[in-house]
């Protein structure tokens, strides 16, 4: 493409010595990334296009108790495993306390935080999905890596208002499942976005 001046512009791939410079947590590559995330779009939309009675059981999901525990419990893993071992800096001093805080937190949410558990816990785990989402795509020149950043900004937006906002979640499955029509629908983007990915995954990441 020709500037006005004349000068030709070339488009470079990022310099890797100068991305390797950038601290990153999970060192997955786009691909992977793109793998993992595409596989589980359609792993969560094909049942829910295939079986529409599946309805009655998301319906139940945000006031499910089983469900919150088991959803937090993999956030507090999950957070354990970064707080122990992601670089802190200046901030070092911290990790123990952070550390012994994590569980005693977790205690106290399962005893005092009964209500819309399942949506708060969902909520935290969309927002620690997004990060190896964010990191895989950082400095990458394909226009494709926008399908998995575009995805991560979702999570983010809708785990913040699921753990500030709980009961948004459950209009939202209220509203969907009111027909089969937007039931099937939902599902059948979220099963399409997922192929998309699985796509540019498998051939230009």
């Amino acid at each position: 493409m020709h500037r006005p001046n004349g000068e030709l512009k070339i488009r470079r791939p990022p310099d890797k010595s100068a991305v390797a410079h950038f601290p990153v947590i999970y060192h997955l590559s786009l691909q992977a990334v793109g793998i993992i995330a595409g596989v589980l779009l359609v792993l969560i939309s094909l049942p829910g296009l295939l079986k529409p009675n599946l309805a009655g059981a998301a319906q139940k999901f945000p006031r499910s108790h089983m469900a919150g525990v088991f959803l937090l419990t993999i956030c507090l893993v999950w957070t354990f495993w970064l707080l122990a071992t992601i670089q802190m800096g200046e901030f070092s001093a911290f990790r123990r306390p952070l550390l012994i805080a994590l569980p005693i937190g977790y205690g106290l949410v399962l005893r005092f935080v009964g209500e819309f558990l399942a949506v708060r816990a969902l909520g935290i785990l969309c927002l620690l999905a997004a990060e190896p989402l964010l990191d895989a795509a950082f400095l990458r020149y394909e226009t494709s890596r926008l399908l998995v950043t575009v995805l991560a900004y979702l999570l983010i937006l809708g785990g913040l208002f699921w753990v500030a906002i709980p009961y948004v979640l459950r209009d939202q499955i209220t509203w969907t499942t009111r027909s089969t029509f937007r039931w099937r629908c939902l599902h059948a983007i979220a099963l399409i976005y997922g192929c998309v990915i699985l796509t540019f995954a498998f051939t230009q990441y």
